[in-house]
């Protein structure tokens, strides 16, 4: 019994993970994989130390400001107690002494014309703080501080501070998560558009090499696809965990220099698992036409023109997605929602948007069947129109002609594949 016999008799997924378990191996420890992590680690480095500098510039410049609104006697304790306490601790955020003519000042009316952290008002003996909530938690302290230096009780006593937080609004909340939505569509495009390029690559290469005649004549080749794809999607979530690693570093460095995101309405954790599980269907889905066009093409010429198409018409379903967010509930919204290149986007702003879960559960059953669909089409015409041997191509009974003599020096893959299998 041959080597094709044998592996001919593996079940589609045996056969599928003995090809992803061999891409899988083969891509994660070559050098060009390497090189291919440490890409995109060097902008973003970069951005970040530029995002940091420049954050920790606007801290100090705008949001590092408070401003003291009490009496003239007050307001000069204040300053006093700020002098002392740079001198003695340092490291006080600035003070600014407001409000000593007749009329006071409405601390909510001067937070939305000028540009100071936090108002301070009231007494150093009852003071009243007034601003965002980070922005009061990250000050709380130090004007506490100097509230009981200003009435000459500290340390021994320190004053209670009423914190009057400003209000934020439904339609305020709304905005936020929407910020939500767009940053997580922006990173799913990003990953997608990144690593989904590994698929063509991948099967030029074999094509030049002809190991894909070998495995196409001793494994369905909808397995090969199957296994392909999911040994690129294996290989992408590597780089993500090592991408996210040193994200994760210099965001720990960073600190509040990085933006905050408000939480979305299925709260943090359920929408990074939704997001896992989206950008691995829309993996799945863009890699299947990648694959596709990578076996229709014989160069690396072809590649780059026949995936073009395909790369154009992504970003424009991506700007669809992004447009449908807007107005959830709209026709244009649920049409993104089912088109199989768009659902992925589409969804996740959905999660970042609306509480329903049970959508999500009908999405990805409905995204894995379009990609098993689009796996089937891209091999019955890799099958049909690229892998032809002899006159007819095929046995009598619709098989892939064996591999040719000269190819010889490639049926050692399928031999291996076979002996792990077995």
């Amino acid at each position: 019994m041959n080597t094709a016999q044998e592996a001919s008799r593996l079940s589609f997924f045996q056969a599928a993970w003995v090809v992803a378990r061999r891409d899988f191996k083969a891509i994660l420890f070559s050098r060009a994989f390497f090189f291919f992590l440490l890409g995109p680690l060097f902008p973003v480095i970069v951005g970040a130390l530029a995002g940091g500098i420049g954050g920790q510039v606007q801290r100090e410049a705008v949001s590092n400001t408070i401003a003291v609104v009490m009496s003239e006697e007050d307001n000069a304790a204040m300053l006093e107690a700020r002098s002392s306490a740079q001198e003695s601790i340092g490291g006080f955020p600035k003070i600014v002494a407001l409000g000593a003519g007749e009329e006071p000042l409405d601390a909510r009316s001067l937070l939305a014309a000028t540009d100071y952290a936090v108002v301070v008002s009231g007494t150093p003996e009852a003071p009243v703080l007034t601003g965002t909530e980070a922005q009061m938690k990250r000050l709380d302290g130090p004007v506490t501080l100097l509230a009981a230096v200003a009435a000459g009780n500290a340390p021994s006593n320190y004053p209670k501070v009423t914190k009057n937080a400003l209000a934020t609004t439904a339609a305020a909340a709304k905005s936020d998560r929407i910020r939500t939505a767009q940053a997580g569509q922006l990173l799913l495009f990003l990953l997608m558009m990144l690593l989904a390029g590994m698929v063509l690559s991948n099967l030029v290469e074999e094509k030049a090499n002809k190991v894909i005649e070998v495995l196409a004549a001793a494994i369905p080749m909808d397995s090969v696809f199957f296994g392909k794809l999911f040994a690129m999607l294996g290989v992408s979530f590597v780089g993500i965990a090592v991408w996210a690693g040193f994200g994760g570093i210099i965001g720990a460095l960073a600190g509040e220099a990085l933006p905050e995101l408000p939480e979305p309405a299925l709260g943090w954790p359920l929408f990074i698992l939704l997001g896992v599980a989206y950008f691995s269907m829309g993996y799945l889905l863009l890699g299947s036409l990648f694959l596709t066009i990578g076996g229709m093409a014989t160069t690396v010429r072809e590649v780059q023109t026949l995936s073009m198409p395909v790369t154009m018409a992504q970003l424009l379903v991506f700007f669809l997605a992004a447009f449908a967010m807007t107005n959830p509930g709209s026709p244009l919204e649920l049409f993104a929602a089912i088109f199989p290149l768009s659902s992925p986007f589409a969804m996740l702003a959905r999660a970042a948007q609306s509480g329903e879960l049970w959508p999500h559960l009908l999405a990805l059953a409905w995204q894995a069947l379009c990609v098993a669909i689009f796996i089937k089409a891209g091999a019955t015409l890799f099958r049909r129109r690229v892998m032809k041997s002899g006159k007819g191509g095929r046995g009598k009974k619709g098989r892939l002609a064996p591999p040719s003599l000269t190819n010889r020096d490639n049926v050692a893959s399928v031999q291996s594949l076979a002996s792990e299998a077995h």
